[in-house]
């Protein structure tokens, strides 16, 4: 296996940040983004990494962005660190499989999520009020029900350590305009009706998930990651039952790990486990070997 990536300080490279999983880096024109391996969960980074995690994500995010292009053109340059800049060269082992040279964009200021299925914090808000990001839902939904068809519920982009907070259609449209936020609410549909169709095929039924787009000029593409088990939920499709939570391909594992030691989900994150490390891995495994092979 790949040797375990946690953080990355590549010399002669300018650091733009970091986020919770990836390090990005401004190399001439574009953008260097290094997936590493590690993890957060409610929004805060653990202290043990998941090894190789980083190298499943970006296979997975390359693999899905490529099969949506005739919906949507990426970010991605190449996944390939014999194409980047001299300047990458000394670093080519640790890029190799976990990073990808992209179009610098500018982000739009929303996470765009959709919605298949009843879960999560739109399951929580459904039982508080019957709607979703201010989308009524007919009554007599379950845990885990599959909605009749599929919900777009935007939120904001928290700074780190924060929660991004849901936000109504309305809120997005003041935030980048009704035109914009048409297209972004219509390409987000399109993208997650595909993936879905394709995932069931291999087994896995994709419960929800969160994508990120940006302007290259007039041009709106696609960023950061796509259809990941970081940023999707999802199932084993032989074990879904409505009314229950699932079990998942995804860090729901290290989510339901972390409630039942009854951590205060605020920093410092406990140490893992071996067993919850090696666990989450074979998970997101798992949902690669099913959906790429």
């Amino acid at each position: 296996m790949t040797k375990s990536i946690q953080k990355t300080d590549f010399l002669g490279l300018k650091l733009m940040g970091r986020g919770k999983v990836r390090d990005i880096y401004s190399v001439r024109d574009s953008l260097l983004i290094v997936t590493t391996d590690r993890i957060s969960a409610f929004d805060v980074i653990m202290s043990d990494p998941v090894p190789g995690k980083g190298v499943i994500l970006n296979q997975m995010s390359a693999f899905w962005f490529d099969q949506m292009k005739d919906i949507i053109d990426h970010h991605i340059i190449s996944i390939h660190p014999v194409d980047y800049p001299e300047e990458c060269a000394p670093y080519r082992e640790s890029l190799e499989g976990r990073s990808m040279l992209v179009k610098k964009a500018a982000p739009l200021p929303v996470e765009c999520v959709v919605r298949g299925y009843l879960s999560g914090s739109g399951w929580k808000d459904y039982q508080n009020s019957k709607t979703v990001s201010g989308i009524q839902l007919p009554d007599g939904l379950k845990e885990s029900s599959r909605l009749s068809a599929p919900i777009f519920t935007p939120s904001t982009k928290a700074p780190e350590g924060e929660h991004d907070a849901p936000i109504s259609k309305k809120e997005m449209t003041d935030l980048i305009g009704a035109e914009l936020t048409d297209r972004v609410i219509n390409i987000s549909l399109a993208v997650y009706e595909r993936a879905a169709a394709a995932a069931l095929k291999a087994g896995i039924i994709i419960a929800d998930t969160k994508m990120e787009f940006g302007l290259l000029g007039d041009q709106l593409i696609l960023i950061d990651e796509l259809l990941t088990p970081d940023s999707s939920r999802f199932w084993p499709a032989d074990d879904y039952q409505e009314g229950r939570a699932q079990k998942s391909f995804d860090k729901q594992f290290l989510r339901d790990y972390l409630l039942s030691i009854h951590w205060n989900q605020r920093p410092p994150a406990p140490v893992l486990p071996p067993e919850i490390i090696e666990n989450t891995r074979k998970k997101y495994e798992e949902a690669l070997n099913r959906l790429v092979g």
